[in-house]
């Protein structure tokens, strides 16, 4: 330490004040630090550190198959066949509570099993000004269809204070997913010029300026050249190694040479007569055949999908799959794990998929979700029909582990105190649902929390599936008090709850709807700005089909009754423009014409026009959801939720124009027991999903 008499003395009187040393001091009290800093306003080194277990979904283990599906086997030999052991997985939720849980959580020790992870891509959203629409079809016409209100807020929150409020939300998880990372293993960071000065020296504190590999240039060409600047046609892709034994496949990461290449330099003959290059390369004598190919540099010239490729999603800020081909190759080997956090479309799961590499990915949009669930079906499709082999996948969130996490903060009851502030935070919760469905609360009642007009409220379990028993309590409230229509929201329900209870309360004169609570409720600013939507939840209906102890599928209705709260108004539509509404369960589009004059065009023809997706399981209650739960002392308690993974057995979904058709009844399946049940879950145009429960006596 160097300071002067006089500087220990300023240094002290200022300590006992509480007042900030000069910024000398830093360099005069510390050694000279080897790593680049970056500060921002808000940056904080607080990480999240929670370990939530996470739900299964569904589990996507069989491409549909047109022919009886025999109970035997599910596999069909002939063809490609399902590979056993690791499943893939896509995760719905905020990627800072699913790095945290995949870091603290159970499924480290089965990554860290198959080697650990190997490479992250990701391509956040770094775009201030970025339109993070994609496009719907709509009957027989495509739509742009907007962010969700929850990503909506994600990307505001993320831009809420310019680059700062980005730095802040990418920081946390680049620290946490290099503590996922192999020691081995790479990470790739996809931005452009308006952050990839500040996104380097991030990197740079991270991952050491000693672990930077590369500044990838993707180059390519796209509509638009300015007058008054040279056109920004590339994006930066910046790679670093988690340390010094950073995995690189030099035979993976080759490229074939291009026409001018051949030409020009293979002009020589080997001892065999075959064409080859010779030349001396540190002194020795190296020769080069054309067949080879080479490592290419650090500019890539790779175009984006064109309109008319079938790897097409309709995602503004899907990226080519030879882009990520070119990355995956290079950093990984077969069966190695690649991640993706912000996957958009699915892009890296597709390829990673068809290259042999295991596979993590998440999103945040639970229409991401929906679209990359719909592309891997694609891709196993086609494995399975080119005779190649494929993995299942399971879809996960943290759902009601998330919920309570943000409601109790991560706290159990251990004494009074903590159980009080729990029922206080209850309370807060449900007035939070309330005033964002503009409702007012109420109080003498066991499940009726509020009013709204002259319907009444009933706010489901935060942590459970909203239940038949809390339906049957509500109608007994109803009749001791003279109810007649109720509002009863949740965040899941009961698998079979629909339609037998709801003929119950109807003929005891109640009417009761089912309303979604959605995700953007955690959101201060969505509910402030009355930008919560609460969805009726859709009616299911099919047929089965026996013949034999052979079983199939007939989907025969789909009845969804959106809320209208989203109705435009005339001052929003200006001349040329239009809008998309609900207006009695259709979707129409209304449109301003040259002369102001309002234009309506109904969209949806029937009910199967809302069916973007469905899918059968035809022996539903065979494979229990069960969590593990990892303690302090590292030991593992297993423990079944109360609910079933759907096993998603057959499926029909629609494709781009004219390339999927969807099918309204499935394909057969050999049933040997006495009874099933036959689950079937449909996902509408918007992403929003549901599902039915039927008994089936063989």
């Amino acid at each position: 330490m160097k300071l002067t008499e006089s500087e220990k003395r300023d240094a002290i009187r200022l300590i006992e004040k509480d007042k900030v040393l000069p910024e000398k001091y830093r360099f005069l009290l510390f050694d000279e630090s080897q790593q680049v800093e970056i500060t921002w306003n808000g940056k904080s080194n607080e990480i999240t550190n929670v370990n939530l277990p996470f739900q299964i979904i569904e589990n996507v283990d069989e491409p549909r198959s047109e022919k009886i599906i025999e109970v035997q086997s599910s596999l069909n030999f002939e063809q490609g066949r399902q590979i056993a052991g690791w499943t893939n997985k896509l995760i719905w939720g905020d990627n800072k509570y699913i790095l945290s849980s995949l870091k603290n959580g159970p499924i480290r020790e089965e990554i860290e099993k198959t080697g650990g992870i190997k490479l992250i891509y990701i391509d956040p959203p770094f775009d201030v000004g970025a339109n993070f629409s994609m496009n719907v079809e709509i009957g027989d016409t495509s739509y742009e269809k907007k962010p969700n209100v929850l990503e909506r807020i994600a990307y505001s929150d993320t831009w809420g204070k310019g680059s700062d409020s980005f730095l802040s939300m990418i920081y946390e998880r680049l620290i946490l997913m290099k503590e996922l990372l192999a020691d081995d293993g790479s990470i790739y960071v996809h931005c452009d010029y308006r952050l990839n000065s500040k996104i380097r020296l991030v990197l740079d504190e991270i991952f050491g300026e000693k672990n930077f590999r590369n500044e990838i240039i993707w180059s390519y060409s796209t509509l638009g050249r300015p007058d008054d600047r040279f056109p920004q046609k590339h994006d930066s892709i910046f790679y670093y190694g988690v340390s010094k034994n950073c995995f690189f496949n030099k035979e993976g990461a080759k490229v074939p040479y291009s026409d001018d290449y051949l030409r020009s330099h293979f002009r020589d003959k080997d001892s065999e007569g075959r064409r080859c290059r010779i030349r001396i390369d540190a002194g020795k004598e190296r020769t080069y055949y054309p067949d080879a190919g080479m490592i290419p540099n650090d500019v890539w010239d790779i175009p984006y999908e064109n309109s008319m490729s079938k790897n097409r999603t309709g995602y503004p800020t899907q990226k080519p799959e030879l882009l990520l081909e070119r990355i995956i190759k290079s950093s990984t080997l077969e069966n190695d794990i690649v991640c993706d956090f912000f996957v958009g479309s699915g892009t890296t799961a597709a390829v990673a998929e068809k290259l042999g590499r295991k596979w993590i990915c998440s999103d945040l949009g639970k229409f991401s979700i929906h679209t990359t669930r719909k592309r891997m079906i694609g891709v196993q499709r086609e494995l399975k029909k080119n005779e190649k082999n494929w993995r299942a996948f399971e879809i996960l969130n943290l759902g009601k582990y998330q919920r309570e996490h943000y409601i109790y903060d991560g706290k159990n009851d251990r004494d009074d105190l903590r159980k009080i502030k729990k029922i206080n935070a209850e309370k807060k919760f449900e007035k939070n649902i309330l005033d964002a469905y503009k409702a007012i609360a109420v109080t003498g009642f066991k499940t009726i929390h509020g009013r709204k007009g002259s319907d009444y409220v009933s706010i489901g379990p935060i942590n459970t599936p909203l239940s038949r028993n809390h339906v049957e309590e509500v109608i007994s409230e109803c009749l001791v008090n003279k109810i007649t229509t109720v509002d009863i929201m949740g965040f899941e329900y009961e698998m079979g709850l629909f339609p037998t209870i709801q003929e119950e309360a109807k003929s005891k004169g109640l009417r009761l709807s089912y309303k979604q609570i959605p995700y953007e409720i955690f959101d201060k600013k969505a509910i402030s700005e009355g930008n919560v939507i609460f969805h009726d939840v859709p009616h299911i209906e099919f047929k089965v089909h026996l013949k034999k102890k052979s079983l199939s599928v007939e989907l025969v209705n789909f009845a969804v009754f959106y809320n209208l709260d989203i109705l435009y108004s005339d001052k929003d539509i200006k001349k040329g423009q239009s809008k998309i509404i609900v207006e009695n369960n259709h979707i129409v589009e209304i449109k301003c014409n040259s002369s102001g004059e309002f234009e309506k065009k109904q969209l949806t023809k029937s009910w199967h026009d809302w069916v973007d997706y469905w899918s059968v399981d035809f022996d539903y209650e065979s494979k229990k959801e069960i969590i593990f739960t990892k303690h302090k002392d590292q030991s593992l308690e297993e423990q079944w939720t109360g609910n079933y993974i759907f096993e998603n057995e057959w499926q029909s979904f629609r494709g781009k124009k004219g390339d999927e058709k969807l099918s309204l009844k499935s394909s057969s399946k050999e049933i040997i027991k006495n009874k099933t049940k036959v689950a079937v879950k449909v996902v509408d145009i918007f992403g929003n999903d549901s599902m039915k429960v039927l008994e089936v006596l063989i």
